[in-house]
Order: structure tokens, then C-alpha cells, then sequence
């Protein structure tokens, strides 16, 4: 059985969470946190004395990483590496929960795929509809209970996928800051803002508010947010949306007994439950009954009552 605690994490103090282990083969630890938030400040920075790889599952909280200041939701992935600085914050008081995954040097060190990483600072960047429903049925696995030669090979499997995401995604990222870089710096900042804000509006609360409750909150205009969300993510605000909410679906649907697909649907703001069932089919591939076998682990409950 995965082991199981509350106050920090399986390695060393962070903030207040209940943690889940699901397996430390060969160099390699993966876990789930489900933080508690106690304030909504920042606290204080700490660098960083492992490799890590930081899945987001749901929710959504300010991180400062090296001196820049982001924001991590249920699309994110972050990656970290030995002296990396950061510091996290939850100003609007909902919590987050994640899936960890920390890697020894050496395990690194026999992978000509994780040279970049080894190479360069901390990157943070988002997993797409495929890669999330790659790191949720590999927790799904592992809550099943694997041996340590079968954890092994899906981690570094699945360590393989991720490596070839984050480094397409770095190409894009890269481009899009020599695209960004041509507009003036105080309206680059402005606009990354309101991005960021319509994200966390949109995270912690949003799924069954309309376009222009968003706007409202976020104090800008419906047109003007669509524009500059568009351009600072590449994403529409209905794509994002859909994003989060399937993700809100596979967080449940994973649950031993998760509520019938109707009232889903009216939770998080679909129209029916067929419209429910087609948004899901079209992020990950398949329907939400399939997904629920698929996702529903036989170990028992997640801690944070979000996996």
C-alpha cells in the first residue's frame, strides 16, 4: 500500500499537505500532494536539492522560480533541478494537489534525453490532453501496486515522454518570447497579468461562470481578454476552459464512487451530459464511462480527495 502522511512532503519540510507515496524504484520516488493552505502569502524561498518533475492535477497557486514570478494550474508542468529557487504562494486560498516525481543524478546522468535539463535551469511549461491522461493512468497503475521492476520501466517510460514534451515546448516558448519582445515591456507585463488572473479566476472558480463574469472579475472587458488571453497563451479562453474542467472530470471520475455523469456535467458548467461526454472524448480520445475504468484505482481513496 502506498504510504501516507500529513505536514510535509516524503523528503523534506514544505508547506502544510497531505502527501501520498506511490513508489521509489531505482533512483526514482513518485508521489501526490495535496497542499493545505494556512496563508496566503508567500513563503519563504528555498532552493531546490533534487531533480524534480511537478504534474499539476488541480487547482492552481503563484510560484516564484529563480526570481520569476508564474502561475501553475492543473495544465502545468514544472521541472526543477539541484539549486533551483522557489517559493510558492495561494492568494486567492484554494489549495492544489500534484503528482511529484524526483530522479537521482545518475539515473539522469545514462539518459542522452535528459542532457538539456541537466544543462539549463528550471522550466516550467503545460502537458497536453495526452500527456495528462499518460501521468494519470500511470498514478492509476501505481495505486494498483506494481512491483519494483514494472514501476521502474513505466517511470522511466513515462520520464522519456515528458523529456520530449518539455523540450518541444521550450522551442515554442522560445519563439514566442522573441515574438513578445518587440512590444513594449510595461504592455507585455500588463497583458501576461491579465492572463494569469483569467487563469486563476478560471481555476478556482470559473466553470460555470459566463465570459463576461470572467471579464468582470478579472476588471477588463470581454473582447479585450479574449484578444490578449489568445496571445499571450496561444489558447482560446473556451479551449482553456475545456482543459480545466476535463481535467476536473478525470480528477473524479477516478474516485471509487464519483457521482453519475449528469451532475458532473451541471457542476462543472457543461450543458448536458452529452455535451460532457463529447468535450471528453475530443481532449483525451475516450468516453468518460471507459476513463472511469480506467482511472478508478483499486488501493483505496486518494488523500486529497482529488485523484
Amino acid at each position: 500500500m502506498p504510504a501516507e502522511g500529513t505536514g510535509s512532503d516524503p523528503r523534506r519540510r514544505t508547506t502544510p499537505a497531505r502527501w501520498r507515496v506511490l513508489g521509489h524504484p531505482d533512483g526514482m520516488l513518485i508521489y501526490q500532494v495535496h497542499c493545505i493552505v494556512e496563508d496566503h502569502g508567500w513563503t519563504e524561498t528555498a532552493a531546490e536539492d533534487r531533480h524534480k518533475i511537478v504534474l499539476g492535477r488541480s487547482g492552481a497557486y503563484r510560484r516564484r522560480l529563480n526570481g520569476r514570478v508564474g502561475l501553475s494550474d492543473a495544465t502545468s508542468v514544472l521541472v526543477t533541478r539541484p539549486g533551483d529557487e522557489m517559493s510558492v504562494a495561494h492568494p486567492f486560498g484554494c489549495g492544489d494537489s500534484y503528482t511529484c516525481l524526483e530522479i537521482d543524478p545518475a539515473v539522469l546522468a545514462e539518459r542522452k534525453d535528459a542532457e538539456r535539463w541537466l544543462d539549463q535551469r528550471g522550466w516550467a511549461g503545460t502537458s497536453d490532453a495526452t500527456l495528462d491522461l499518460a501521468h494519470r493512468l500511470l498514478v492509476a497503475e501505481f495505486r494498483r501496486g506494481l512491483d519494483g521492476f514494472e514501476m521502474a520501466e513505466r517511470l522511466q517510460r513515462f520520464l522519456a515522454r515528458l523529456l520530449h514534451h518539455s523540450a518541444l515546448s521550450s522551442d515554442d516558448v522560445d519563439a514566442e518570447v522573441e515574438r513578445a519582445v518587440r512590444r513594449r515591456p510595461a504592455t507585455l507585463a500588463a497583458h501576461r497579468r491579465l492572463a494569469d488572473r483569467a487563469r486563476e479566476v478560471l481555476a478556482n472558480s470559473g466553470f460555470t461562470m459566463s465570459l463576461d463574469e470572467v471579464a468582470r472579475e478579472v476588471g477588463s472587458s470581454p473582447h479585450h481578454l479574449s484578444r490578449v488571453f489568445q496571445r499571450m497563451t496561444g489558447s482560446s479562453l473556451t479551449a482553456y476552459r475545456n482543459r480545466l474542467r476535463v481535467r476536473e472530470v478525470l480528477n473524479t471520475l477516478a474516485e471509487p464512487d464519483s457521482r453519475p455523469l449528469g451532475a458532473l456535467a451541471t457542476e462543472y458548467g457543461f450543458a448536458d451530459q452529452a455535451h460532457l461526454t463529447r468535450v471528453v472524448r475530443e481532449q483525451v480520445g475516450h468516453p468518460p464511462a471507459r476513463l472511469r475504468r480506467l482511472l478508478t484505482a483499486a488501493a483505496g481513496d486518494d488523500p486529497s480527495g482529488t485523484a
